[in-house]
């Protein structure tokens, strides 16, 4: 074989090289890509006792009784009682005559998640909506309350009220207000891991308020970027200069002859 020869068998060795080991980077770039789109959040999200709906990326319902409550007068010390707003039963079972609480919730407190939310055609993984997402309260529309709870329920603030009187509530009336999950801007706070959106281990500390840490990315299943594939563009590069000088140095003596 001449020398031009095996300086274009050189340098196709090299492209071929080159392709190969660009193809896993290549790979890896658009996993880490960054988002270009908005976040889409999938079919609207439904409370059906209350007929309420969201199309955001979480819906929360909370439900609070006003009930009877142990407490300390904080100048005299003697123990006493008062009235609160609780989302969850009192025991009242030792509590003195006269301040009894209802034994259970006539309701629920419930949570609802999208389960098909994506971005850019990719789902997005639930971590990134219970780590990065954010509680707003709304108003829900209550056209589609359902006959027998219009009877007990009447507008009052943001939600739905039982008392009579919101002004004078009775132990034992009931308020239910709701909460919509929104995700704030995403950019610099997800990277794209075998085709599904997850949220970057330092998002979700700082989220947390928590400096980063490399654990944090085991909890989410996610490996720490492997940079070794930077060695391989360089061993591509070196054998791409080589062919060259090989097939340059070819052409002269070519010329020469």
């Amino acid at each position: 074989m001449n020398r031009p020869a095996a300086a274009r068998a050189w340098l196709a060795f090299a492209l071929a090289a080159t392709v190969c080991v660009a193809a896993p980077a290549a790979a890896q770039d658009e996993d880490s890509g960054e988002p270009l789109g908005e976040p889409v959040a999938g079919p609207s999200l439904r409370d059906r006792d209350f007929g309420v709906i969201s199309r955001q990326f979480g819906l929360d319902r909370r439900v609070e009784m006003y009930q009877w409550q142990r407490s300390t007068d904080p100048v005299s010390g003697q123990l006493g009682y008062e009235r609160i707003w609780n989302s969850a039963p009192i025991d009242s079972a030792r509590f003195e005559p006269g301040h009894v609480n209802p034994k259970r919730m006539p309701l629920e407190n419930r949570r609802w998640w999208s389960e098909s939310a994506t971005l850019d055609g990719r789902p997005i993984d639930s971590s990134v909506l219970r780590a990065l997402g954010e509680w707003k309260l709304f108003r829900p529309n209550f056209s589609r309350l359902p006959a027998n709870l219009a009877a007990t329920f009447q507008p009052e603030g943001d939600g739905l009220g039982s008392s009579e009187n919101p002004l004078a509530p009775q132990i034992g009336d009931l308020r239910v207000t709701w909460r919509e999950l929104r995700l704030p801007a995403l950019e610099g706070k997800l990277e794209l891991r075998d085709g599904v959106w997850r949220a970057k281990p330092e998002a979700i500390a700082e989220a947390l308020r928590a400096p980063p840490t490399r654990a944090s990315a085991v909890v989410l299943g996610q490996a720490p970027r492997d940079e070794r594939w930077s060695w391989g563009w360089l061993v591509a590069g070196v054998a791409v200069a080589a062919a060259l000088l090989l097939w340059l140095r070819g052409r002269r003596r070519k010329r020469a002859a």
